[in-house]
């Protein structure tokens, strides 16, 4: 089955599946970071787990505002159904014929397409990237997981056709690790652009006054639903956060929950400020967390690994404090978990709640986070070994280490590596098995290096 031949029309078809990544979108439209194209177009998708009780993206409160930077929107719901977009794949072979219904449902005719995605790992951003096969590709990351390696190894079909990583500069100074193994640039969204689009989402909010004086804000996620904590220990979470922040004096609370996090939770946070002395108001409207710092004016914004507390900081200036990722650098499994660099990060740079005055900020970042993505994915960045041995050997002690596992180092053998005292417990195959193999590791470094 045959393509159509290129007519020398442009069109870019940029897709979303939150209103957070099409603001970061507008923002870089804004900036001037794409060039004219004779037609563009935002294609949306609802992941939610039941998109039929969950409003998209084009759907939420403020998109209105970001509406006239695209000349058409359309669903992948609505082209694919009655598949989930997050489940569905189409076989390699039909690909191709998926390319044309595609064409002929959008209306793209024999246009050369450009695509514009973002979580380019899995479906539907990587969907889209395998169907239209001759298409360049740039993507673009709103948040922390930037800064992490590519979550799994993508085709070289599609990895050789993206040209441009954008990002926004929530850690100034940090680069990316996203799609390096192909050798892709990265440039952030100027930080002035997406200010201005956010007032702009900031002005449909309405129904929000700004309380006096400034509360406290606690960010909800759901981490439950990823498998990462019980229901149990989440709320407990967010208890500790009721409980820090009013320990710091604030007698008003505001706790934006996960959309798809259970009502019992608000109300037990709401009985439990109530016997602290302190008032709790929940915010269960779809609007962003950003969206709240311009109107609420928060004196202080807790959360656990969200990307919004570094968009609090890096961009509003408004204080942040940290709970619960101790506890999430030690549980987060596989090692190669996506969430383990935006926990780092957190964890780094983010003073805990209960601080005391003894937390100090990490002093090299950046060593840190190449160290972590060098242990998550050694086989995508081998070239990276050398800078984390380096790190590694002049930082073991247990603030360093916590962020790691000593399995995993010695199954890389890396610095920090259990001893080879671990061979005298018989009993315990398995790790046996890790020195030997860890022991090989070092041999064939060394071999090497001779």
């Amino acid at each position: 089955m045959s393509l159509p031949v290129p007519s020398g029309r442009t069109t870019r078809v940029f897709y979303a599946s939150t209103l957070y990544g099409a603001a970061t979108l507008a923002a870089a439209i804004d900036a001037g970071l794409f060039p004219a194209a004779d037609r563009s177009v935002l294609v949306v998708s609802n992941n939610a787990g039941t998109p039929e009780l969950t409003p998209a993206v084009h759907e939420m409160p403020g998109f209105e505002a970001l509406r006239d930077r695209f000349g058409e929107v359309l669903s992948w719901n609505g082209v694919i159904a009655p598949f989930h977009p997050g489940g569905w794949v189409p076989r390699e072979d039909d690909l191709p014929l998926w390319e044309r219904h595609l064409r002929l449902a959008w209306g793209l005719g024999d246009d050369t397409v450009e695509l514009v995605l973002e979580s380019i790992q899995v479906s539907p951003a990587l969907t889209l990237a395998e169907i239209f096969t001759a298409a360049p590709i740039e993507v673009y990351a709103d948040g922390l997981m930037s800064y992490g390696p590519t979550r799994n190894r993508l085709d070289l079909q599609v990895g050789a056709r993206v040209r441009r990583l954008l990002h926004l500069d929530l850690v100034p100074g940090l680069v990316p690790l996203l799609l390096t193994e192909f050798g892709v640039p990265s440039e952030p969204v100027p930080t002035p652009a997406f200010q201005r689009v956010l007032g702009q989402l900031t002005d449909v909010a309405g129904d929000f006054a700004t309380p006096d004086p400034a509360p406290a804000l606690l960010l909800g996620q759901y981490l439950a639903a990823l498998g990462i904590l019980t229901e149990r220990e989440e709320e407990d979470l967010h208890l500790r956060m009721v409980r820090g922040a009013v320990a710091l004096g604030h007698r008003h609370v505001v706790f934006k929950p996960h959309p798809t996090a259970p009502a019992l939770w608000s109300r037990r946070l709401e009985e439990e400020a109530a016997a602290l002395g302190a008032e709790l108001t929940v915010l269960d409207s779809p609007v962003l967390a950003e969206v709240l710092y311009t109107r609420l004016k928060p004196a202080l914004v807790v959360g656990c690994f969200s990307t919004a507390l570094f968009t609090a900081s890096a961009f509003f200036g408004i204080p942040v404090a940290r709970t619960g990722t101790d506890l999430l650098l030690d549980r987060l499994s596989p090692f190669q978990n996506s969430n383990r660099v935006p926990v780092t990060l957190v964890h780094a740079l983010v003073p805990p709640l209960d601080d005391d005055g003894a937390f100090r900020p990490e002093p090299a970042p950046a060593g840190l986070v190449t160290a972590v993505g060098f242990t998550m994915q050694p086989q995508m960045h081998p070239g990276l070994r050398p800078a984390t041995e380096r790190f590694l050997a002049g930082r073991l002690d247990p603030d360093t280490l916590r962020y790691f596992k000593r399995r995993r180092l010695t199954t890389l053998g890396l610095p920090g590596a259990v001893g080879p005292q671990l061979v005298r417990i018989p009993q315990n195959a398995a790790a046996q098995r890790v020195v030997r193999r860890a022991r090989r590791l070092r041999r064939a470094v060394l071999r090497l290096r001779a």
